[in-house]
Order: structure tokens, then C-alpha cells, then sequence
């Protein structure tokens, strides 16, 4: 019986997973659809960039902002450790993507 139960534990995570990915795939379907009606009746207009990268900014500064105080909880906590890149990794991207937000303008 416990063997069983094992087995029905370990189908869960593939059953989630099947079960996403038809999802995914019926929303991106879906999606290509709808991009294509409107291109066949004229009516697609192209996505504005500009918010793209608006977006970018929101996004690099949130997740910088968000790492700078874990860095240093991490730091005064445990010192230097593996521990610490639960913060430098957010605070990184976020530099990394204002990066890619002020070289992509030119």
C-alpha cells in the first residue's frame, strides 16, 4: 500500500507539469490566432517599444532595490557565504538591466 502512494507522490509533479504545458501551448496558439486575424483585416498596429522599455527600468529597479537589503541582512547574518547570493543575484540583474536600459536608447 505505501509503495503505491509513492508512486501516486511521485506522478504529481508530471501530471503538473503535462498539465502547464498544454496550457502554455493552447495560449500561444491561441494567441497566434488572434495575431493573425488581425493582420488579415488590417487592423494589427506594432507594439509601442518605448513602453518595453519602461518596463525594463520598473523592472531593474525593483529587483535591484530588492536585492540591496537582502545583500546586507545576508551579510550581517552570516557573513560572507553562499547565503549572500540570495541577495547579490537580484541586485546584480537589476544592474544588469538599467544597464541594457540606458545602451539600448542609443
Amino acid at each position: 500500500m505505501e509503495s503505491i502512494v509513492n508512486i501516486i507522490i511521485a506522478l504529481i509533479p508530471v501530471i503538473g507539469i503535462i498539465a502547464g504545458s498544454i496550457v502554455i501551448g493552447n495560449f500561444v496558439k491561441s494567441y497566434f490566432d488572434y495575431k493573425k486575424y488581425l493582420i488579415e483585416n488590417g487592423w494589427y498596429k506594432p507594439a509601442d517599444l518605448n513602453l518595453l522599455r519602461q518596463l525594463l527600468l520598473l523592472l531593474g529597479f525593483v529587483s535591484m532595490f530588492t536585492g540591496i537589503p537582502l545583500t546586507l541582512v545576508f551579510y550581517l547574518v552570516n557573513g560572507i557565504s553562499y547565503s549572500i547570493l540570495g541577495g547579490l543575484i537580484p541586485l546584480f540583474s537589476g544592474v544588469g538591466i538599467i544597464f541594457f536600459y540606458i545602451y539600448s536608447s542609443r
